[in-house]
């Protein structure tokens, strides 16, 4: 594993990620996140430093998708195939992780489909992001070889 390659493969997997991540919570659930917000009587202002935060980790999921993909490539091939199940693995570690941990660990604060939306619409991103990031890894890769 070259670490220039997982690192451009792994920053252009988190800007996929990025971009998805802003659509979905700067537009599509943007106004029933600010009433849920509203409705426990919270600010929905973040700072740039929370913004910063999730833009970073969200970058360190790209990366990790990456590392996990070169890591299993050898054992399982390289390809859309193992992108898409690096990509599903993630998804759990992350998506359905924090959607189970809300809804079990906060129940009622808020509703399902705010809760379970964005995952669904994370169970095609996370894939996508790491099946991008893998076109360049093994783009690398030939040019490299």
């Amino acid at each position: 594993m070259r670490t220039a390659r997982v690192l451009g493969a792994g920053l252009l997997a988190g800007l996929v990620l990025n971009i998805g991540e802003a659509a979905l919570h700067g537009v599509v659930f943007a106004s029933a996140a600010e009433s849920a917000m509203k409705a426990l009587q919270r600010d929905v202002s973040g700072t740039g430093a929370d913004t910063a935060r999730l833009v970073l980790i969200t970058f360190v999921q790209g990366l990790l998708g990456i590392v996990l993909y070169a890591t299993v490539r050898p054992k399982w091939g390289s390809g859309i195939a193992t992108a898409t199940w690096v990509g599903l693995i993630l998804w759990v570690l992350s998506g359905l992780y924090s959607a189970i941990y809300l809804s079990s660990g906060f129940p009622g604060v808020f509703s399902a489909s705010l809760i379970w939306g964005p995952v669904a619409f994370e169970l095609v991103l996370y894939p996508l992001a790491i099946a991008v990031g893998s076109t360049v890894y093994e783009r690398r890769v030939a040019l490299a070889s």
